[in-house]
C-alpha cells in the first residue's frame, strides 16, 4: 500500500501535529470513559474543511495506542479514504450494503470479506465501494445497523467518516449510530451558522457531540502551543501542517455554539 503524506502520525510520530492528535484522542477517551467508547463519528459542514484527514490520523493514534480499530469511509459519494491508505476503493461499505458490485453482479455477504487491513498494526479499512444511487438510503438500512453491531463484536473502536452536514444527511444519519460526534471546522472558513445547525441536527436525531476540531489554525514557527475551542468538551485545535498549532480567544467558543 502506497500511504499518502496526509498520515503525519504515522510519518512524524514525533512532530506537533501527532501529538495534537494524541491530545485530541485522550480526550476523547476520557469525556466517555462512564458509558465506553465503541462508535465514534466525524463530519463537517462543508467540504474541504479536513474532515477526512482529522479522520485518518485520528484513527492512526487509536490503533498506536493498542486499540483495534476499523474505519469506515461512508461518504459513498466521494469517499477517499482509500486513497489516503492506498487501499482498494472496491468491495466497500455500498457493496457490502446492497450485495452487488459494479456490474450487478451478487457478493459474498460475509462481512469480513469487505475489511481491509492498512499497513498500520491494529487499524483496518473498509472502503466507501461504487457510487450507488440513493447512499442516505443504505445508511438507514438494516444491513447497516447489522453491520456496525457485527463489528463491535470484533473492534475495540469503530469508527465512521460521515459527509459534510451541509451538502446530505448522510452524516445526522450516521450520528445515530455512534456514541459520541466529532465536528470538524475550518479557521475562517467554517460559518458559526452552520456549525450550529450541524450540532443541532445531530442532537435532533438523539446523536451527542464530543466537540469541534478547529483546523487550518494559522500558524507560528516560533511557537509550539495548543487553544482550545470548545463544541460541548474540550477539543485541540489542528493544523494541517508540520508546524505550530496557533490562536485566538475570538473564534468558536463553547457559548457560541449554545
Amino acid at each position: 500500500m502506497k500511504l499518502k503524506k496526509e498520515l503525519i502520525t504515522l510519518r512524524d510520530p514525533k512532530s506537533p501535529v501527532s501529538e495534537i492528535f494524541r491530545t485530541l484522542r485522550t480526550n476523547i477517551q476520557f469525556m466517555n470513559s462512564k458509558n465506553g467508547l465503541k462508535v465514534l463519528h466525524v463530519t463537517s459542514t462543508s467540504p474541504s474543511e479536513g474532515k477526512s484527514w482529522v479522520t485518518s490520523n485520528l484513527a492512526v493514534t487509536f490503533a498506536q495506542a493498542g486499540k483495534k480499530v476499523v474505519l469506515i469511509d461512508c461518504d459513498m459519494r466521494k469517499g477517499r479514504q482509500f486513497s489516503i491508505f492506498g487501499a482498494k476503493p472496491t468491495p466497500g461499505l455500498s457493496n457490502l450494503l446492497t450485495g452487488v458490485d459494479s456490474n450487478g453482479q451478487e457478493l459474498d455477504n460475509n462481512i469480513f470479506q469487505y475489511i481491509q487491513q492498512t499497513v498500520i498494526e491494529n487499524l483496518y479499512l473498509i472502503s466507501s465501494g461504487n457510487v450507488p444511487p440513493n447512499p442516505s438510503e443504505l445508511l438507514t438500512s438494516e444491513q447497516m445497523n447489522i453491520l456496525v453491531e457485527s463489528l463491535k463484536n470484533s473492534f475495540d473502536l469503530i469508527i465512521l467518516d460521515g459527509t459534510p452536514c451541509n451538502l446530505v444527511t448522510d452524516s445526522v444519519v450516521l450520528a445515530r449510530y455512534a456514541d459520541s460526534t466529532l465536528i470538524v471546522a475550518a479557521y475562517k472558513q467554517t460559518k458559526m451558522d452552520d456549525l450550529k445547525r450541524v450540532k443541532r441536527d445531530i442532537e435532533n436525531v438523539g446523536g451527542k457531540i464530543a466537540g469541534v476540531v478547529m483546523n487550518k489554525m494559522p500558524i507560528s514557527n516560533k511557537e509550539y502551543y495548543t487553544k482550545y475551542y470548545y463544541g460541548d468538551s474540550n477539543m485541540p485545535s489542528v493544523k494541517r501542517k508540520h508546524k505550530a498549532m496557533k490562536g485566538t480567544d475570538s473564534d468558536y467558543r463553547k457559548e457560541d455554539l449554545m
